[in-house]
């Protein structure tokens, strides 16, 4: 097996948040070397600001989210896509993981460039990178969703509201203190963004439905990007001719199965994911993914 097909089996294996974070990792790269071999090509995909170079460049309100500054800038929201996803995939299926995070991306290009064409003087940097935007997103529906939950950090349990609190001040203080100011505040539209959309999923009222063209071409596309092999095709060719009986019987379970998800996602709206029961958590853990 040479290097490539190590890749695609290791690509393959991952979960969306695995993907999302492998593509960010070959953009962001590919960024570095256009910043370096031709600079003009590079500024056309960051997200500049004011109204004007903005509307200029639309195709950047999103490429920006694909770029980062340092190694760590990535790492740090590679990390953030990585705990996040966990929770949100626990429950929700790819499509809605991938919507969440581009309206978290545009909802943090549009707070940066309103408040830079409104507020020009407030801001020291002509212009922005970066999916911390799309991270926080995925942070606060996490944290928003699954508020007693907790997550073991070094030697201690801390209940995932707590990073939330946290998270909401330091980004507040940064622009009170005015030390990335646009950054910051791309923060807290993707964290308002995850917030209210946890807030309505609760209620039973997908918001994300809207943008779920979005999320299943991306789905798609971070699924295997790889040619099917030859028992992959037969596979879907004996799937086919698949007798009416049997066809039906799949429906009828599939319906049973989403029952009970639906009852189990119930019980959490009323009273927390923590009082599920273990069997519970594996089942919608196994839903999930398929």
């Amino acid at each position: 097996m040479n290097i490539w097909d190590k890749f695609k089996a290791k690509y393959d294996a991952f979960d969306t948040s695995g993907r999302l974070i492998t593509i960010l990792f070959f953009t962001t790269l590919l960024g570095w070397i256009l910043s370096r071999a031709y600079e003009p090509a590079y500024m056309q995909l960051v997200l500049p600001k004011g109204f004007l170079p903005a509307l200029l460049q639309p195709w950047s309100w999103i490429s920006y989210g694909f770029l980062h500054e340092d190694l760590w800038h990535f790492i740090g929201n590679a990390f953030g896509i990585y705990i996040a996803g966990r929770y949100v995939l626990n429950i929700f299926k790819s499509r809605q993981l991938l919507s969440l995070f581009f309206l978290g991306v545009l909802a943090g290009s549009i707070s940066f460039i309103v408040a830079t064409g409104l507020l020009p003087g407030f801001f020291r940097g002509g212009s922005m990178i970066g999916a911390s935007a799309g991270v926080f997103a995925l942070i606060f529906f996490a944290c928003s969703y699954f508020p007693e939950s907790e997550y073991r950090l070094i030697f201690v349990n801390i209940k995932l509201k707590y990073f939330a609190y946290f998270f909401l001040a330091s980004n507040l203080a940064m622009v009170a203190l005015q030390l990335n100011t646009g950054g910051s505040l791309a923060h807290l539209a993707g964290a308002g963004v995850g917030y209210y959309t946890a807030i309505r999923m609760k209620d039973g009222i997908d918001i994300l439905e809207g943008f779920a063209k979005i999320g299943d071409y991306f789905t798609n596309l971070f699924k295997s990007t790889f040619n099917t092999t030859k028992s992959e095709r037969k596979a879907k060719m004996k799937t086919v001719y698949k007798g009416n009986n049997k066809a039906s019987k799949s429906a009828a379970a599939k319906s049973t199965d989403q029952g009970k998800v639906d009852s189990i996602l119930d019980k959490i709206s009323s009273s927390g994911y923590e009082s599920l029961s273990k069997a519970e958590k594996d089942y919608l853990f196994k839903a999930g993914k398929d």
